[in-house]
C-alpha cells in the first residue's frame, strides 16, 4: 500500500519502548533515536539492534533533555524522532478494503477530539484487523506523540487518512460498494442482529454528541449495543471493541 499524500508540518516524536519498537519493526522513517544516559540497556537491546540494522543514528542524551522533548508523556528512556508522520490517501484505504470485498472493513471517526480516545480506538482497530481509519481534518484529534505513545504502537500499523468532509467521503465509500453503518444508541437494531458479512464502513460518533446529522444521513443503517445496566453510553474505543468483536465473530475470522 502506498503512503502519504499529506505530511505533518513538523517532525514528530514517538516516546516509550512499545511505540518506538513497533515503529522500527514497521520500517517507519525515523531520523534519529534518543536514549537516556544511564538507562539500563537490557530492555532496549531489541530497539538498539533494529536501529543499528536500519542505520538510524542513536544519540545518548541527559534524561532532562528527553523530558523536555517528550513533554508530559513518560518516555521510558527512549524517544524516536520521526522524519515526518505521513497520512495515507483515502484511495489507499479503499484499495486495501476492496482486496476482499466481503471482508472489507474501514472505520470512520466523526470528530473525536480526545487524544486518549483516538489512541485507544487506533489500538482497538488494529487489534481487530481494520484496514484503515478515516479522520476529519478539522475539529478532530490527529496523530501526535501522545497518540503514538498511548496506542502502544498501533499507529505504526493502522493506515490513517484525513479528509475535509466526512459526509462527502462516506458517499465516495458508498459508491465503491461499501455498506455504511453508524453506531447510535437509539437504534432498535442491535449489533448481534445485524448481518456484518459484507464490505463495510463502521462510523463512530464523538464523545459527547454522537454522529453528526450530515454523517448520520449518509449511513445505510444504524446499530446499537444492548445495555443491561443503568448507563446508556460507552467510551468510543470500548464501543468500537464490542462492535468489532461481533463483526469478527460473525465473519469467522
Amino acid at each position: 500500500m502506498s503512503v502519504a499524500v499529506e505530511v505533518g508540518d513538523l517532525p514528530q516524536v514517538i516516546s516509550g519502548i512499545n511505540a518506538v519498537r513497533e515503529n522500527l519493526r514497521e520500517g517507519k522513517e525515523i531520523a534519529e533515536l534518543l536514549v537516556s544516559r544511564g538507562r539500563k540497556l537490557e530492555r532496549l537491546k531489541e530497539i538498539l539492534d533494529m536501529a543499528r540494522e536500519r542505520k538510524v543514528p542513536i544519540r545518548f542524551k541527559d534524561r532532562c533533555d528527553l523530558n523536555r522533548i517528550s513533554s508530559d508523556l513518560p518516555h521510558q528512556g527512549v524517544i524516536a524522532i520521526l522524519s515526518n508522520y505521513s497520512y495515507f490517501g483515502l484511495e489507499d484505504l479503499i484499495r486495501g478494503a476492496l482486496v476482499n470485498r466481503e471482508k472489507g472493513l474501514l472505520l470512520v471517526a466523526d470528530h473525536i477530539t480526545d487524544t486518549g480516545n483516538l489512541a485507544s480506538l487506533i489500538r482497538t482497530a488494529e487489534f481487530f484487523g481494520v484496514q484503515g481509519l478515516v479522520l476529519p481534518r478539522d475539529r478532530s484529534a490527529s496523530i501526535t506523540d501522545a497518540v503514538h505513545k498511548r496506542s502502544a504502537g498501533g499507529s505504526a500499523y493502522l493506515p490513517v487518512a484525513r479528509v475535509v468532509n466526512l459526509a462527502r467521503t462516506l458517499k465516495q465509500l458508498e459508491d465503491k460498494g461499501l455498506w455504511i453503518v453508524g453506531a447510535a444508541g437509539e437504534s432498535k437494531t442491535n449489533i448481534y442482529e445485524f448481518d456484518w458479512n459484507r464490505g463495510l464502513v463502521l462510523v463512530l460518533g464523538s464523545e459527547g454528541k454522537g454522529l453528526g446529522r450530515a454523517v448520520r444521513d449518509q449511513c445505510h443503517h444504524l446499530v446499537s449495543i444492548p445495555s443491561s445496566g443503568h448507563l446508556n453510553s460507552l467510551n468510543v474505543s470500548v464501543a468500537a471493541g464490542i462492535i468489532l468483536s461481533e463483526i469478527v465473530r460473525q465473519r469467522g475470522l
